[in-house]
């Protein structure tokens, strides 16, 4: 039997490992400041308060597309960035659709924002808070020490069966044939118990080849940790940039050339490319162009396609507004997004959690947030871990059900280690 500890017992330092999304040039020297945390049913609107703590605390989040140069706060310190997450019912909340079945972590805000200053490399000093501008009602958490206990991991148990899996994507399809949706994502979602220190197993996760966004995000008796891929938007040099990824196959010359070739695939991943031009459209920047389409690159032992979209910042926008245009991801939701919303809501049984959302950073002078597939969560007992892909018309269920557990395979075998 495996039984969780109190996560005071065995949670990792907070200092352990990158902030997803961070500057290279700034990892090993962060100290958190102070963070903000929101959860669905605590009310509001999460896109405009994350906004507003993050401009509270020094960075230029109204306006993204400029340098900071405000004065900071009576007292603070210069901010490096902030490390940011959303959650995919969070994004849907902000752009409201449904949010779906509750999540299997419900310990887990569903935004997180943490702010962090730079140390010098020889200092040790551990998180200050009182340095942060926060309004009454905010929250603050942080994790506690670890110790070194063994690492032992438990049998996963998936939260429907492939027949589940498999009639969910049939169900899309019969969606699409009756003109309701032309693509929506389905995701399933699997756990399983542990003992010991979750850090070095989640620190294995975040080296994958191919995680652009390797890192690990902490909370008070929680973290996350991500190998994505994919970026769900960045703003660097004044263009705003979104990168989605569609379509699947083995990492072998056959199935690259099989991924190629694919008009299924192909089909599947042209649409989203069109639903993430109309979502940058929205936000009434310059004209949107394709700089890149169908591009192939690896991750772990997958082939996957990815373009590459962008549009010149013409006016200010500020991250709320980019937020509600890019949340949830068009990749991990479907088109229409709002009709696929729905669908997901009525066809999952659990609830996406941490995973097809967004992490990533938010810096003085860019945005770069990933969206987070390819993604864990832990909490005081167990490791949680989502898989799925797109549904089209002619996708095939079972063909769908192999892919998610390909996708999920070399997370699940980060997790357990050598000789797990």
């Amino acid at each position: 039997m495996f039984h969780g500890r109190a996560a005071a017992d065995h949670f990792p330092t907070p200092g352990r490992g990158p902030q997803p999304g961070s500057p290279a040039s700034c990892q090993g020297r962060h100290r958190e400041s102070c963070r903000f945390e929101w959860s669905v049913g605590d009310g509001g609107d999460p896109a405009e308060l994350v906004s507003a703590f993050l401009s509270r605390n020094g960075l230029p989040v109204r306006d993204i597309g400029r340098t900071a140069t405000q004065i900071h706060p009576t007292g603070a310190e210069t901010p490096c960035g902030a490390a940011l997450y959303v959650s995919a019912s969070a994004g849907s909340v902000m752009v409201g659709g449904p949010v779906g079945a509750p999540s299997p972590v419900p310990g887990i805000p569903d935004v997180v924002a943490v702010v962090h200053v730079h140390i010098e490399p020889t200092e040790s000093s551990p998180s200050v808070m009182g340095a942060c501008a926060i309004d009454p009602g905010d929250s603050a958490g942080s994790a506690s020490g670890a110790r070194p206990d063994g690492w032992r991991l438990g049998h996963w148990r998936d939260s429907w069966t492939p027949g589940e899996h498999a009639a969910a994507v049939s169900a899309v399809r019969a969606a699409i044939e009756r003109g309701d949706v032309y693509q929506v994502n389905v995701v399933g979602h699997a756990s399983a118990p542990y003992t010991g220190d979750p850090g070095p197993a989640l620190d294995r996760l975040t080296t994958l080849p191919g995680a652009r966004y390797g890192g690990v995000l902490r909370g008070d008796g929680w973290a996350v940790a991500t190998a994505s891929p994919e970026t769900l938007v960045e703003v660097r040099g004044g263009r705003i940039i979104t990168r989605p990824i569609k379509g699947t196959r083995p990492a072998t010359d056959a199935g690259r050339r099989e991924l190629l070739a694919s008009a299924k695939e192909r089909a599947e991943h042209v649409m989203i490319v069109d639903l993430e031009r109309n979502d940058l459209a929205r936000l009434g920047a310059g004209p949107v162009r394709v700089d890149e389409l169908f591009a192939v690159r690896r991750w772990c032992g997958l082939w996957q396609a990815e373009s590459v979209v962008s549009a010149p910042i013409e006016r200010p926008v500020g991250l709320a507004e980019l937020l509600r245009a890019l949340c949830p991801g068009g990749s991990v939701t479907g088109a229409p997004k709002h009709a696929a919303l729905r669908e997901i809501a009525a066809l999952e049984p659990v609830g996406r959690g941490v995973s097809m959302g967004a992490l990533g950073w938010v810096g003085t002078d860019h945005v770069d947030l990933g969206l987070s597939i390819r993604t864990a969560a832990v909490d005081g007992e167990r490791v949680h871990l989502w898989a799925g892909g797109g549904i089209t018309i002619d996708s095939d269920p079972w063909d769908e059900v192999a892919e998610a557990a390909a996708k999920a395979a070399p997370l699940r075998a980060a997790l357990a280690g050598p000789g797990g």
